[in-house]
């Protein structure tokens, strides 16, 4: 079979490009934001930390926020109070949360 997909290297890629595409369409950014002011004591209101030993959130991609919530929800991560603010969330707030940090803008600057 060959074709524009078809072949060694073109599939895998463009597979993972169609699911990330559909998969940000389907976040509500909005919902996410009201979900995370739960979580704006520790990582601050836009995801930027205002505790020393919580780390920033803004702008980290949403695979990885996403991944991070899963594993606390289900105790494969450990930490006291994640765990608990894990627990009840379902699949679409932790789409939701992921989607809304990642879409926070973050400049960075040399020092």
């Amino acid at each position: 079979m060959r074709g524009p997909l078809r072949g060694p290297g073109r599939l895998l890629p463009a597979l993972a490009a169609a699911l990330l595409a559909g998969g940000a369409a389907a976040q509500d950014l909005a919902a996410g934001r009201a979900k995370a002011q739960a979580c704006a004591v520790c990582h601050g209101a836009l995801g930027v930390s205002v505790a020393p030993d919580a780390p920033n959130l803004a702008g980290q991609p949403a695979i990885y926020v996403a991944a991070q919530l899963r594993a606390y929800r289900s105790g494969r991560r450990a930490h006291e109070v994640m765990a608990v603010m894990a627990k009840g969330l379902s699949d679409d707030d932790i789409a939701n949360l992921a989607a809304w940090y990642a879409a926070i803008k973050v400049e960075v600057t040399a020092p």
